[in-house]
């Protein structure tokens, strides 16, 4: 080095690549088409995500940190960018803004800050595949301009999606179609977990029907299969789903806009096979858990369980008011019956949407919709013939539709009722 120095100076102690670019540095082309990319068609992606969609759609192999690297240069922020980052990258941004030429450049640099949420309290998962299902729904603008409730349940000790189903609002009914899912497809799990809003809710004071009562009917549905069924106000207390929503309301919106799925029947569609892609990535091995799912019901079995039930008055005219509309009942012959005014019958609206009704705990009777307006006339049209009554299909009477047992459940569970008329008969 003396000899070095002797013969070359200062100069002599700098590296031969100063100034050079290291051969595995990513060209400036590319940068830039990665940056549009991502502006342009993958915008809300996370950096993870985004890093799959470049390889699967526009054949770029990159790693995520360099990906994550080209885009913070923009200040372009993930939207699960760390709160350690986010501060450090606020002082450089904050630098960039005061050295910015024109009002626009900082606008544009400040819109890219993403705030993130607080993460959830850590705890062992489950034993067992099957023992705890986690079920929520998750309200998001899942594509342009519509706002659907998204209701998903995740298996807690492998991170599974065991179910997902999409609708306007978080209904009842959805979360039968995630609880089919579910039994169809695994069998019948051990425990489930939801949140106490909305459609877990408890029976409101001034609730004109037990229909209404939407957690009675779900929990009810759960006894029949023998899950137990639990509800809590904290959100760390299901940590997993909760996490899940912000997984999916990162990636799914972006794989919708790019399936070029506009409606709500397309995206329950499209769920089917982007849920199976997505378990295969993030799914735990389930060999290395023992299930707790028993064995599946069938499909007839699980029809009449995952059911609505609500009761009604025989009206003057030997019919039945439900929604709107007057029904009659008839028998296995198809042939109107006929009871008395003000007998009480439990109406059962099943899963695939045939309307039933249990009168007395005895006979069970399928309903039929009565026209408001008859569609021919006997005497003013000639091709008018009577209408043979049809042979209909009626269940046998089966313990999930007696009367007398739903509004014994009904009355165990916690309601608070002022008043002791509001009680269910």
């Amino acid at each position: 080095m003396l000899a070095g120095y002797k013969k070359q100076g200062k100069e002599f102690f700098v590296h031969g690549n100063r100034g050079r670019k290291p051969a595995t540095t990513i060209p400036a082309q590319s940068r830039q088409i990665i940056v549009a990319l991502y502006r342009n068609k993958y915008f809300n992606a996370n950096f993870q995500h985004f890093t799959e969609l470049l390889a699967k759609h526009e054949q770029i192999h990159i790693s995520a940190s360099s990906v994550a690297a080209i885009l913070e240069s923009e200040y372009i922020l993930s939207p699960k960018v760390t709160r350690s980052k986010q501060k450090r990258l606020k002082k450089a941004l904050q630098a960039a803004k005061l050295a910015a030429r024109t009002q626009k450049e900082a606008d544009t640099i400040q819109a890219n800050l993403v705030a993130v949420e607080d993460a959830h309290s850590r705890r062992p998962r489950c034993a067992f595949f099957g023992e705890l299902i986690q079920m929520d729904a998750s309200p998001h603008e899942w594509i342009p301009g519509q706002i659907w409730h998204l209701h998903l349940a995740i298996d807690d000790a492998t991170g599974m999606i065991v179910g997902a189903w999409f609708d306007t609002q978080e209904t009842l009914l959805a979360y039968y179609h995630v609880f089919h899912q579910i039994l169809t497809t695994y069998g019948i799990p051990y425990k489930i977990l939801t949140d106490q809003r909305t459609v877990f809710t408890y029976k409101k004071k001034n609730s004109p029907s037990i229909d209404e009562d939407t957690y009675t009917q779900f929990a009810y549905a759960c006894k029949q299969l023998g899950v137990l069924l639990e509800s809590t106000s904290v959100p760390q207390a299901k940590g997993r789903v909760e996490r899940l929503n912000q997984t999916l309301q990162s990636r799914l919106p972006v794989e919708l806009r790019l399936a070029g799925i506009a409606t709500i029947d397309a995206a329950n569609e499209f769920l089917n096979s982007y849920i199976k892609e997505f378990n295969e990535k993030f799914t735990l091995p389930i060999h290395g858990s023992k299930s707790a799912f028993e064995k599946q019901p069938s499909c007839e079995e699980l029809n009449r369980i995952l059911a609505v039930l609500t009761e009604r008055t025989v009206d003057c005219g030997h019919s039945i008011l439900f929604m709107h509309d007057h029904y009659r009942m008839l028998n296995s012959r198809g042939r109107q019956v006929h009871y008395c005014k003000g007998t009480k019958v439990m109406v059962i609206k099943a899963f695939d949407g045939s309307l039933f009704c249990s009168v007395n705990d005895k006979d069970v009777y399928a309903l039929e919709k009565i026209p408001k307006h008859a569609d021919k006339s006997p005497d003013l049209d000639n091709d008018y013939q009577e209408p043979k009554p049809r042979k209909t299909y009626i269940p046998p009477m089966s313990h999930p539709w007696r009367r007398n047992e739903f509004h014994k459940f009904i009355r165990s569970q916690p309601h608070h009722f002022e008043d002791p008329a509001e009680m269910p008969a």
